[in-house]
């Protein structure tokens, strides 16, 4: 497999877990995407209108992210992780998927969730990623899904 990055956001730590088991399966690198401003047990209560995961999905805000992926350009297949929130992707992946050239790259969205499937994800936010790509899989995963599943999705993206 050509260079790969696991590349994800995690609210409460259940798809980092999946994006760590990911990357070890795979060989790629990981690297978390964190919000500048970290999210607070406050700010991730979806149940409060008020909270700011809602004002932020509401109002299509960018979420501004802490570090970058230093070799970028040297990558090939970038694996891109996060919860579904409102059936979607929160928007610190649309900050993310805006902040790189993805041009002659290989991407590959998976997800988790309690309840919701990835649906459309990847329709949705295709017109927002940077440069010319297509998604080339997407898949939701449960954390009870083996290593085997995993690197199995893995290897069929290569």
């Amino acid at each position: 497999m050509e260079k790969a990055i696991v590349a994800y956001f995690s609210a409460s730590g259940v798809t980092a877990k999946v994006a760590e088991r990911l990357a070890r399966v795979s060989g790629a690198e990981l690297f978390e995407i964190k919000p500048e401003q970290p999210y607070t047990e406050k700010d991730l209560n979806w149940t409060n209108p008020v909270a700011r995961c809602n004002r932020e999905k509401i109002g299509r805000k960018d979420v501004p992210i802490k570090d970058r992926i230093e070799d970028f350009d040297g990558c090939g297949v970038i694996f891109v992780g996060f919860p579904i929130w409102y059936y979607s992707a929160p928007n610190i992946i649309v900050t993310f998927l805006k902040s790189y050239d993805f041009t002659g790259k290989k991407v590959a969205l998976f997800a988790t969730s309690g309840g919701s499937d990835i649906g459309r994800t990847a329709e949705k936010i295709r017109p927002l990623i940077s440069g010319s790509v297509d998604i080339v899989a997407s898949k939701l995963f449960k954390p009870a899904d083996g290593d085997d599943v995993l690197a199995e999705w893995a290897e069929s993206i290569a």
